[in-house]
């Protein structure tokens, strides 16, 4: 399956957008692509190996947290995109207007 690797992570996978791993599982397809791409593994897991609260995964355009999280089974042309959030927000702006006489 093809898995989609968003801009920001692409320095870890040697600047591909897109990587096909063959897994029958998310858990498997994360394991094969950080094996394949270790600097990848401490932008997805957290030290004690869970996957990162940020990192939201998708097979299909659906969360695997809506589906069976990791554990969310994969077929040869699905398609995985990894995206993680981004903080922040947009700050208020206070535009003011002058006119002359």
């Amino acid at each position: 399956m093809k898995v989609l690797i968003p801009t920001p992570l692409r320095q870890y996978t040697d600047k591909q957008a897109s990587v096909d791993v063959a897994a029958t599982t998310v858990a498997e397809m994360l394991n094969l692509l950080t094996s394949q791409f270790p600097d990848l593994r401490k932008q997805l897991f957290t030290d004690d190996g869970n996957l990162r609260r940020f990192v939201n995964v998708y097979v299909n355009d659906e969360d695997i947290r809506y589906l069976e999280h990791e554990a969310t089974a994969i077929k040869e042309n699905d398609t995985i995109s990894i995206v993680p959030s981004v903080a922040g927000g947009m700050s208020r702006v206070r535009i003011s207007s002058c006119s002359t006489l």
